[in-house]
């Protein structure tokens, strides 16, 4: 790889709709935090499900990061209950990342997964979802204050606690460090071959790797892109990930 080319990174995309055309959208966070984070050139997947030749995209592509989104993942993909009434889903979205996940972690393309990409990598894998944490008994309530800006929002949380001898204890990361807090649904049932990197202060599952990966494929339920440059272990969690990206562009 040539010292100016940068390593490319798909950035995947749910649907909206607009006025009355369908569209395919990333939020500007993600793409930013690929760029100014992980050094990568970001590329936006359309969520066009059975269409995208996955293994012709991976081949050009050296890393993915699965985001969040307003939409859950169905529960049909993980046996659950049917979602209340009014719950926002993005078939297309679905058909698109849960294979693609596990076809980018079989070719050896790293991954990074945020909240409902997260909980993608678990679902995707043979684990299950708590579609409500916070009325489950002994949960906290993870879900950020609507009626606040955006920096209270995505402000600091709650505290994680770092499993030892795993991803992010290896990036020399605190024992402990806190967190934003932006999600209503989490882990309920962990994957096989999945391993707990880190948990919250009530014992929600934080952060997670794939055991069987050939490279950096990590999940976290908070938002690490949110103002990335500003905080230092989101940051270097981008970096770990960019690195990654990085070594794969070298071999290809």
């Amino acid at each position: 790889m040539s010292a100016s080319r940068l390593p490319v990174i798909g950035v995947t995309a749910c649907t909206s709709q607009i006025g009355k055309h369908p569209f395919h959208i990333a939020g500007d966070k993600y793409v930013r935090a690929v760029s100014l984070g992980a050094g990568g050139l970001p590329l936006v997947i359309p969520a066009l499900g059975d269409l995208l030749p996955l293994p012709q995209l991976l081949a050009g592509l050296d890393g993915l990061l699965f985001t969040g989104s307003p939409s859950n993942v169905e529960p049909h993909h993980y046996c659950g209950p049917a979602s209340e009434a009014g719950t926002h889903h993005d078939p297309a979205r679905d058909a698109t990342t849960l294979p693609l996940i596990r076809a980018a972690v079989e070719a050896g393309v790293p991954v990074l997964g945020i909240c409902r990409g997260f909980q993608e990598m678990n679902v995707v894998f043979g684990g299950s979802l708590h579609q409500k944490v916070h009325e489950v008994p002994g949960y906290i309530d993870h879900r950020e204050p609507q009626d606040q800006p955006l920096d209270v929002q995505y402000g600091p949380a709650h505290d994680v606690h770092v499993d030892p001898g795993g991803v992010l204890a290896g990036l020399g990361l605190p024992d402990s460090f806190r967190v934003n807090s932006i999600h209503a649904q989490g882990v309920d049932q962990l994957a096989p071959g999945l391993r707990t990197e880190a948990r919250a202060p009530d014992g929600l599952i934080e952060a997670f790797s794939i055991e069987s990966a050939r490279t950096f494929a990590l999940g976290v339920q908070w938002h690490p892109e949110w103002k990335v440059t500003e905080n230092p272990i989101y940051l270097a969690i981008f970096q770990a990930f960019g690195k990654a990206c990085q070594e794969r562009a070298r071999q290809r």
